[in-house]
């Protein structure tokens, strides 16, 4: 070969070997983003799998402060077709202070917002905002000055583009994450698992999964099934418990047998924590509400109420302080809770 020739070739693979470069450097820059975020933490395969087609991983951000106790991290993402460039955000607290803000914010008022279970094993459940909420004890960092447990919230939340229906992968993350907060800030709670299946998250803002009553006994509100509600109407269940969660839910749905389109709601809801005693009292005298009960669980208050129309067909306020009873006894039952009050 003549050495202008060589030159020739030369040139040329190194065109081909720039175009590759080039063509290989956005990729590079992805793998080395999921590789780096929330301190290389993050199931790749999740994240792929998260991630909206035709998107492309943008950014990552990491804040950790010792001192307060906090740690959060965010993935970020780009595409034509992105509105939300969030891929995923995770916050975690040691502090019960600003896990009592995160609380007060997702139970404004008198406690009763949208929230669905996860699943049972996963100490938590999902906020009004989607978000998964993880509460998990923290036995290295002991009690704090009131003798409480110290505890770690870890919440994650994924963009309103993300494929977040893809089986198993957003709890793969958000447990990932809540191990990776534990060790980062002290907490030394036993690492948790993802559930096993292909569990996807519920949106709380959807009309929640329903079973009928003569099905609900062997769950969470199985007590539903010892009421002595009228079988001539439609009752159905929406199961929200989870006995590790700081907030459990049984909801009861009927339609009157004349107005099949009318439709009747019991919310019956307990709230685990100190940060609960605000919701089931009076504003302005501190008193309890009327149809709230209260308890003492792990060395902290619980407090449980019930949410009911006036005028349910066939379930007068009898039946409803009945049913309300079974429902706060079941769960002081189930979680080993004592001195449980009635208000009415």
């Amino acid at each position: 070969m003549t050495m202008r020739r060589w030159i020739k070739v030369s040139v040329a693979a190194a065109a081909v070997l720039g175009v590759g470069g080039y063509i290989a450097e956005p990729y590079a820059q992805e793998w080395m983003l999921a590789r780096n975020a929330c301190g290389g933490e993050l199931p790749r395969d999740a994240v792929k799998q998260l991630a909206p087609k035709g998107s492309h991983l943008e950014g990552e951000e990491s804040k950790y402060t010792k001192g307060l106790g906090s740690y959060g991290c965010s993935l970020t993402m780009k595409g034509e077709d992105v509105n939300d460039k969030r891929l995923v955000r995770m916050a975690a607290y040691t502090r019960r202070d600003d896990q009592d803000r995160e609380f007060m914010s997702l139970f404004p008022e008198e406690g009763f917002s949208p929230q669905a279970p996860v699943p049972e094993g996963l100490p938590g459940f999902i906020d009004r905002f989607g978000g998964i909420q993880l509460l998990l004890p923290c036995p290295d960092l002991g009690k704090d000055a009131e003798g409480r447990q110290r505890k770690l919230l870890v919440r994650t939340s994924l963009g309103r583009d993300v494929n977040s229906g893809v089986p198993g992968a957003a709890y793969r993350t958000a447990v990932a994450l809540a191990n990776s907060a534990s060790g980062r800030l002290g907490c030394g709670a036993k690492p948790l698992k993802a559930p096993k299946g292909d569990a996807v998250p519920a949106d709380p803002e959807d009309d929640p999964k329903t079973v009928p009553l003569s099905q609900a006994r062997n769950t969470g509100c199985g007590w539903m099934t010892r009421s002595g509600l009228s079988q001539s109407t439609d009752w159905r269940v929406a199961v929200g418990t989870n006995n590790a969660a700081p907030t459990a839910r049984c909801d009861l749905h009927s339609a009157d047998p004349e107005s099949p389109h009318e439709r009747s709601r019991m919310a019956f809801v307990a709230w685990y924590g100190d940060w609960s005693n605000r919701l089931t009292a009076e504003e302005g005298n501190g008193e309890p509400r009327p149809m709230t009960a209260t308890a003492r669980c792990d060395g902290e208050a619980a407090n449980y109420a019930l949410s009911a129309a006036d005028d349910i067909p066939g379930v007068g306020r009898a039946v409803k302080e009945r049913m309300f009873k079974e429902f706060a006894q079941d769960e002081v039952r189930r979680r080993g809770c004592s001195g449980l009050r009635f208000f009415s």
